[in-house]
């Protein structure tokens, strides 16, 4: 707490070695943030340029790249800063609006797995009916709402938690999470519910609505011919690899809230780092019209 300024700092306390090692984790990280950043801006741009990508599927993994570019924007800079200083501090306003980012771009990721899971039942199931179901008012209002159904449930989340009585001012991670909430000094029934129907409404409902579009998918193409089946591998198994990994970041973030141990520090850093790299990876490389254009540019710059 800091009296002449009447503001709260919270302490990160998710760095092992910190001093010793400063200099690596900055390289460490650094490294990668230039990674996410250029695979997803390549992606995004190169749906934006091609016009044979301008199809629902693909602007629903424009919006994913996008969605991880800001992600990584959210968390990055403050650990640049942190692992660079002495103290590794935060305002407690700041760390409140960081785990709002965290979580509401996070969670929109199973909205828009959800939304391109319905794409591709109408594409696969109702092909003729596709070009007219799948317009562009269809596209924004499901984008619209992957992005702003997960950040008003965070919305709700922070302002409950803004004028909560801190005991503890120490953070056992690197960035701002739902371990905020083992600051506070008594829990909150209200909150606690609250989290229970985020989770519901953000994470399992996209879920299970993703898994029965899916498994409606593998009936009909089961039947169909060898080229239906096909096209449906072809677009349908990247989906779930990234829906694999966005649900395996979520367990792991929940697990390690409530778990408190040396295990956590060593690994919570990891799996920040790797989700916003994995998408663009999986699209760049199973996705065939995206992996075509990735080496025609490359081609042409080597030419250079």
């Amino acid at each position: 707490m800091d009296d002449k300024f009447n503001t709260t700092y919270i302490t990160f306390d998710g760095y092992v070695q910190i001093h010793k090692y400063r200099y690596l984790y900055f390289i460490l990280m650094i490294t990668l943030y230039v990674l996410i950043i250029c695979s997803n801006s390549t992606i995004v741009y190169l749906i934006w340029i091609h016009q044979n990508l301008h199809e629902p599927m693909y602007i629903f993994i424009a919006a994913l790249s996008m969605n991880s570019i800001l992600f990584s924007n959210a968390i990055y800079p403050k650990i640049f800063v942190d692992v660079l200083s002495e103290r590794q501090i935060i305002p407690y306003s700041a760390c409140l609006f960081q785990w709002f980012l965290w979580y509401s771009l996070g969670l929109s990721d199973f909205s828009i797995l959800a939304a391109m899971a319905y794409d591709r039942f109408v594409s696969i199931c109702k092909p003729l009916q596709h070009p007219l179901i799948m317009n562009k008012s269809t596209i924004t209002v499901l984008l619209l709402s992957a992005w702003l159904f997960p950040a008003c449930h965070m919305l709700v989340t922070i302002v409950l938690s803004a004028d909560r009585k801190l005991c503890s001012f120490s953070l056992n991670g690197i960035f701002c999470n739902n371990s905020v909430f083992k600051l506070q000094c008594a829990s909150s029934r209200v909150l606690s519910v609250f989290g229970v129907v985020t989770v519901m409404n953000v994470v399992i409902f996209p879920l299970l609505y993703i898994l029965f579009t899916y498994a409606k998918i593998m009936k009909i193409t089961y039947k169909s011919s060898g080229d239906v089946r096909k096209k449906a591998a072809e677009t349908c198994v990247p989906h779930l690899l990234v829906l694999i990994s966005c649900t395996s970041l979520a367990v792991y973030e929940v697990i390690i809230a409530r778990v408190e141990s040396d295990f956590s520090k060593t690994t919570r850093l990891q799996a920040a780092l790797y989700q916003p790299l994995f998408n663009p990876i999986i699209y760049g490389l199973k996705m065939k019209e995206i992996f075509k254009h990735i080496k025609k540019m490359f081609c042409s710059v080597k030419l250079k």
